[in-house]
């Protein structure tokens, strides 16, 4: 096994809830709007210290979408996915963009997300595995 090298980001922080492992920026959220399979989820414009699985398609609550899930690469934990592609025209927006699960991630202060902090599931923008 090689050296685990993690790329460590300046400035407010979400990361892994088990390893802390650094993995996106308040300033590369898209949206808030955003929910999967545990409550709320943001979609991000870039993460960093993940690895992609196999593509497979997924129809979401928006459609038909190619997506992979991605991996921390300091715990192996499952944080989210990344859409590869979307059928919808009004979906391909998110092609290239990443979801984080926010009952994955810390908060820039260091807080927890839970599902009973936010029992309202719905938006325009709501996606889910």
């Amino acid at each position: 096994m090689g050296r685990l090298f993690l790329i460590n980001l300046d400035g407010d922080v979400y990361s892994c809830k088990f390893c802390q492992a650094h993995l996106a920026l308040t300033r590369d959220i898209i949206s808030k709007s955003f929910h999967c399979k545990h409550g709320k989820a943001y979609l991000m414009d870039k993460v960093v210290n993940v690895t992609l699985g196999e593509k497979e398609e997924r129809l979401m609550m928006t459609g038909m979408h190619t997506v992979v899930d991605i991996f921390c690469v300091g715990c192996g934990s499952i944080i989210g996915w990344k859409y590869e592609s979307a059928q919808e025209k009004t979906q391909q927006y998110k092609e290239g963009k990443y979801i984080l699960d926010r009952f994955m991630v810390l908060g820039p202060d260091g807080s927890l997300y839970s599902i009973s902090q936010d029992p309202q599931l719905g938006g325009s923008d709501a996606d889910d595995e």
